[in-house]
């Protein structure tokens, strides 16, 4: 039979295999981390990826989804209530094995680095969302979606770092909302085709003269430029806006940040520069990973 530290690092290494085996645009637990950061990061990674699937891929249907989301909360219920009831005389032996290996590691992460719960169960209810919600009435319904679907990712971040302050995490906040509203606008055709599902609010829409069947017809003409235009230089001002995070940090997790800051700049760039059409999502080549790479080590750049 397994120990608990063997049960435990075998929950890891599954979470990392996770994390190694999937493509983003921004540097996921790059090897620039230390050890002691780069495995926690894996691990809430696989937390959100996973949870992120549920709700989008594969064929299960909705009701389907939902109740995989549900099993995740009741899971995040589990080890609030193991967290509530420890104390301090068994703090070594702080234990949640759960069937799924993503939540044993996770435990472990939460307890460790004293991470507030309720941040995991932001990212799941903003799944859940995703799969209830694919219309938004206005900017500010894409905004409160944003505060659980990418906010909470930045906040976990800092919390790992020990760099938790008031005023890191409001700008961590706003670089989180601009990396998830330049998501939103580099998978416009993707969720559109896939999920039926569409981040531009329905009032600006109109106010660009940009139908929902424009969209699901891939239209692009001057009203789609126009409207894509208008919201990649709102976005820009949002990301902008929690650039000082990038000198409040240091060392190794520093140089992270700033890479993920270069990152959603050069998307930003390529879809402002994209005139042959708003529905082709930007891929980052070798030349703009090595930008990324030499911001990262620079003197800080806005």
């Amino acid at each position: 039979m397994l120990t608990f530290e063997q049960k435990k690092q075998k929950a890891y290494q599954y979470c990392i295999a996770i994390a190694k085996n999937h493509y983003e645009n921004f540097p996921i637990a790059s090897h620039l981390l230390n050890k002691q950061l780069r495995i926690p990061v894996s691990i809430v990674y696989a937390f959100a990826r996973t949870a992120d699937d549920l709700a989008d891929e594969g064929v299960a249907g909705k009701q389907e989804r939902l109740e995989s989301l549900d099993n995740y909360i009741n899971e995040l219920e589990q080890i609030e209530a193991a967290l509530r009831v420890h104390s301090e005389q068994n703090k070594v032996d702080f234990l949640h094995l759960s069937d799924n290996h993503i939540f044993t590691a996770l435990a472990q992460v939460i307890y460790e680095f004293d991470i507030p719960v309720i941040l995991f169960f932001n990212l799941i209810h903003a799944f859940k969302q995703d799969v209830d919600i694919t219309r938004y009435h206005n900017f500010e319904q894409i905004l409160d979606y944003c505060q659980r679907s990418a906010n909470p990712v930045g906040r976990i971040l800092l919390h790992l770092n020990k760099s938790a302050t008031p005023l890191n995490l409001s700008y961590s906040d706003a670089i989180c909302t601009g990396l998830q509203l330049i998501n939103f606008y580099q998978d416009i055709a993707q969720d559109m085709d896939e999920n039926n599902r569409l981040y531009l609010s329905l009032d600006e829409m109109a106010h660009h003269h940009v139908s929902i069947n424009d969209i699901q017809n891939h239209l692009n003409n001057e009203y789609t430029k126009s409207l894509i235009q208008w919201q990649l230089q709102r976005a820009r001002r949002i990301y902008q806006s929690g650039a000082p995070l990038c000198t409040n940090l240091r060392g190794r997790f520093a140089i992270e940040i700033k890479m993920i800051y270069a990152g959603g700049l050069l998307i930003l760039d390529k879809l402002e520069q994209n005139t042959a059409s708003m529905y082709l999502r930007p891929r980052l080549n070798k030349i703009d990973k090595f930008k990324i790479l030499w911001r990262g080590f620079s003197p800080f750049f806005h």
